[in-house]
């Protein structure tokens, strides 16, 4: 009898069917992929199995016995448990606050909070069950609903997109993990754009296309071009980079401090680099060392280091806010879509306005142009949306970031941070978007990447920068980078390779 079974699930919103008469069925113990583009039904057909949408028609069926719809109370109770791409935690609570919740009164808070320490650190996924959630990266995020989940021991387990930003470290234990609770029974349902996991992991996969069922395979006897064209229907876009051509200084980070107290961050110390007109330069490091501090402060949120820390194009804009600094050239694409980037309750066309305040004449709305805009850039990015006036909450992980990339890109940006570009995105998209970071090098900005992602980083990066403990590494050029090396580095051991010297400048005058 299967553990989880499928039969002709639907599911409609206005102008598009997310699923269409999907089947499929998972075994005792199986460890099952689902794949498929950015759009192609996934997460939609995720929330249905959980109870949080109710299916239009269908039957879904645990240990052979119907499953209640939209009732995710009913699925917890039998068994099911889900890690959700765009988390579900209330940022105002602490990590083990938010594990509590999901699992009822059968645990104390004290004894929660001891076995989350423990199972962290089985798991190779470290976190404080102290710390507020408002305070941790999107990695540290999904550690957490990670934790909730296994600490449930499940019989069906559900993970969307759940290593898109873990460390390798952290995916291999993850893994382990996962084959062990396979081994004593439970089922996992495992979405990830990420196919040489997939191959890795899984024993069958089900590829959905607009909807549809389009190939049941065993990925261990596929290869991740084969699974790729299932799932796009086509040959995936290639990656076309020619070498870097660095020219002027865009952006000069000099022996930068942010200091934050340890329960709340990680304190920034003496961090310097140049990046450079034409070049693309990676930060590669474990979640919580520092990205999102270092992020804040190019963006120009909290409170200001010392002067003369941060330099665009030579201008001291230390103690300029994020205004200015868009003003001047400098565009950041975050990582946190839903929230920072979107706003999910407005439609596309407002949600331009966020970053885009010169769309606005002396302070008015001028929605007609707003919308043909936001249609133009649709279009162009091949974003997968009704139309601009589609809410930002309705449009897939992938299609939103391609719809935010779309909107800060429009500007013609000379110095670009972005961070997680390809978190959650498929194997097409991600081609797309990484193509548009080179062009956009080539045309003469200066892009910083900011990745757990160590395939991209060594495919898309000229230079790369590894940042630990708050610290970053010296400098490695193309020729020096290997996920061997990078690995080591991230717990902060750049052994003999030396960092700038203390008092020393790390921009060139």
């Amino acid at each position: 009898m299967p553990r989880l079974e499928l039969v002709d699930v639907t599911k409609r919103y206005p102008g598009v069917t997310a699923n269409d008469s999907v089947s499929m069925s998972v075994e005792p113990g199986e460890i099952h992929a689902v794949l498929g583009e950015n759009g192609a039904g996934k997460s939609t057909l995720m929330k249905i199995i959980y109870g949080m949408v109710r299916p239009d028609a269908g039957l879904i069926r645990l240990d052979g016995e119907a499953l209640a719809a939209n009732q995710p109370r009913a699925a917890r109770a039998r068994g099911v448990a889900m890690v959700f791409q765009h988390f579900s935690l209330f940022e105002s609570m602490t990590v083990a606050q938010n594990v509590w919740l999901g699992h009822g009164r059968e645990r104390s808070l004290p004894s929660l909070i001891r076995e989350l320490r423990r199972a962290s650190e089985t798991y190779g996924m470290p976190l404080d069950p102290e710390r507020a959630v408002h305070d941790l990266s999107v990695g540290e995020r999904q550690r957490v609903e990670l934790l909730r989940a296994l600490l449930g021991r499940p019989r069906l387990l559900i993970l969307d997109e759940p290593t898109s930003v873990l460390a390798p470290q952290a995916v291999s234990g993850l893994f382990e993990t996962l084959r062990q609770l396979a081994r004593e029974g439970c089922s996992i349902v495992y979405v990830s754009h990420k196919l040489d996991e997939v191959q890795a992991l899984c024993e069958r996969a089900t590829v959905l296309r607009a909807g549809r069922v389009v190939a049941r395979v065993e990925p261990r006897r596929e290869t991740t071009a084969s699974l790729a064209r299932a799932m796009l229907g086509a040959e995936p876009p290639r990656l076309e980079r020619a070498p870097a051509r660095a020219g002027a200084m865009r952006l000069c980070v000099d022996r930068l401090r942010v200091d934050v107290a340890r329960e709340l961050g990680t304190p920034l110390s003496d961090v310097s680099f140049e990046l450079h007109a034409g070049e693309i330069l990676g930060v590669a490091g474990i979640s919580g060392n520092g990205q999102r501090e270092l992020l804040a402060a190019l963006a120009g949120e909290g409170d200001p280091p010392a002067a003369g820390s941060i330099r665009l194009a030579g201008e001291d804009v230390t103690r300029t806010g994020p205004c200015e600094r868009r003003a001047r050239g400098l565009r950041l694409i975050p990582e946190e879509r839903l929230g920072r980037a979107a706003v999910a309750a407005l439609p596309l066309w407002k949600n331009m306005l966020l970053t885009r305040p010169e769309l606005t004449r002396r302070g008015w709305l001028q929605p007609s142009r707003l919308r043909r805009l936001t249609a133009r850039l649709l279009g162009q990015h091949a974003v997968k949306a009704r139309d601009a006036d589609a809410l930002a909450g309705s449009l897939s992980g992938g299609n939103l970031q391609k719809f935010i990339v779309a909107r800060e890109l429009d500007t013609e940006p000379s110095v670009v941070v972005v961070s997680q570009p390809t978190w959650g995105v498929d194997v097409g998209a991600a081609a797309l978007l990484r193509q548009r970071l080179v062009t956009l090098r080539d045309s003469g900005a200066a892009v910083l990447v900011v990745s757990e992602d160590l395939d991209e980083l060594l495919s898309l990066c000229d230079a790369l920068l590894v940042i630990s403990g708050g610290r970053l590494s010296p400098r490695l050029g193309a020729t020096e980078m290997s996920a061997e090396r990078i690995g080591a580095w991230m717990s902060g051991l750049w052994g003999s390779a030396a960092a700038p010297a203390a008092g020393a400048t790390a921009c060139s005058s």
